[in-house]
């Protein structure tokens, strides 16, 4: 009777502990949801790609693929002694010295590092490190190795006689990018700083050791290696009637300078683990790797008459003046676009966020021959400016294709 009469109330108190246990894990699991958004937002914040990184990027390649080709047409027609110092500008130096084309190639490896740490950041935790990690980097260094071969390695001459291993900017990618993405993963900030100095020691070491310092065209260290290691499948070799040797005029290396190849793609690196600090107010940001990069040129600048500033063979001077310069840009670009919001020049995207294929697609497809087909009959009127009519229409068609892909947000990775 006593429990009967207890049964209403006691079932009161199990409804109401009931719903208080309901509303609590309601409540836990409201919360927890509410930090995995958080935490989901502030890891999109950390991956998210910087407009200034595309836009210099873009820059970069708009100078290549465009603004030079047809400027250095436009000067060789005019051919105005007045106008010498900006066409020097815009061809790079034939041995020591340095330009703003000499620029071009440095700044897309610097650029191919900064990525790194907002690429590679979630696998620094070791739990995280697997074989798909690993299976990514390598792929990467295989196709940039591959279409190296594409667009300078005459792979698509099918010729074993004309074909080069290593003589491209994307091959040079290739190397610093799956040594620094591997450094970056596995080690330290103060560990990548010491490996970036081993490198960049090793270069300077080889020279001083078994190189004598000398930096004369043909007979550096650097050169020899490449002679010795390479052979007949270096780029600037000649056949005749079976026969190679050595092209004296070329004298690009590519061995030896993968140590400050390495370094180069490193330095961006570094800049990208400055960029992506989220205890960093984006003044303190700018401010150094702006003094980072004037430090960078003093510091070529200051070691160039001992080890000259030659970017044939990657020098060290070189790998510092052009990091320095590197650096000073990615500042100027972050303060200009990411801090003050500047939204104008947005077609520069097109070329940054799609900067491998825009580079193989000029470099591969020969889209003057389809300007010759419909406009051969302008020669006889235009003269010597005829020329320039092919070459707009290259760099056109190349920009046209790289603004459809960004306006149907199509961004191929390599």
């Amino acid at each position: 009777m006593l429990s009967v009469l207890c049964t209403p109330h006691h079932e009161h108190h199990i409804q109401n502990a009931t719903l208080i246990k309901l509303s609590f894990l309601k409540a836990v699991d409201s919360y927890i949801n509410c930090i995995k958004l958080i935490y989901l937002i502030i890891n999109n914040m950390e991956t998210e790609r910087l407009k200034s990184l595309d836009m210099l990027r873009g820059f970069d390649l708009f100078c290549l693929l465009f603004f030079q080709p047809i400027l250095i047409n436009t000067l060789r027609i005019y051919n105005n002694p007045s106008l010498s110092s900006i066409q020097h500008q815009f061809q790079h130096v034939e041995w020591q010295g340095f330009t703003f084309w000499d620029l071009i190639m440095p700044l897309f490896m610097f650029m191919s590092g900064i990525t790194i740490p907002f690429a590679l950041s979630k696998y620094k935790s070791r739990n995280k490190i697997n074989n798909q990690f690993y299976l990514k980097i390598i792929k990467r260094f295989c196709w940039l190795f591959f279409l190296g071969w594409i667009v300078q390695g005459n792979l698509l001459a099918l010729d074993i006689y004309n074909f080069h291993i290593f003589a491209n900017t994307l091959q040079a990618i290739a190397v610093g990018y799956i040594i620094s993405a591997l450094i970056f993963v596995h080690f330290s900030l103060n560990r990548q700083i010491i490996f970036c100095i081993l490198f960049f020691s090793t270069y300077i070491f080889a020279f001083a050791y078994w190189g004598d310092f000398n930096f004369s065209q043909i007979t550096n260290l650097a050169e020899q290696i490449d002679r010795f290691i390479l052979g007949r499948f270096r780029d600037g070799v000649i056949w005749e009637n079976g026969i190679w040797r050595f092209n004296d005029s070329y004298s690009y290396t590519w061995i030896l300078s993968s140590c400050n190849f390495i370094v180069t793609v490193m330095l961006g690196m570094f800049a990208g683990t400055i960029l992506r600090k989220q205890n960093y107010s984006q003044h303190k940001r700018f401010l150094i790797l702006f003094c980072l990069g004037c430090i960078l040129i003093l510091a070529g600048l200051s070691l160039s008459p001992i080890i000259p500033i030659i970017k044939r063979i990657w020098s060290s001077s070189m790998t510092l003046y052009s990091a320095g310069i590197c650096f000073v840009l990615i500042s100027i670009f972050y303060f200009i676009i990411d801090i003050k919001n500047y939204t104008g020049g947005k077609w520069l995207m097109y070329y940054g966020t799609n900067s491998i294929v825009a580079y193989c697609i000029y470099k591969v497809i020969n889209f003057k021959s389809i300007s010759n087909s419909l406009f051969f009959g302008l020669e006889q009127w235009m003269g010597d400016y005829y020329s320039l009519i092919g070459i707009t229409f290259q760099c056109l068609v190349v920009f046209t294709i790289l603004r459809y892909l960004y306006r149907l947000k199509i961004f191929i990775k390599v």
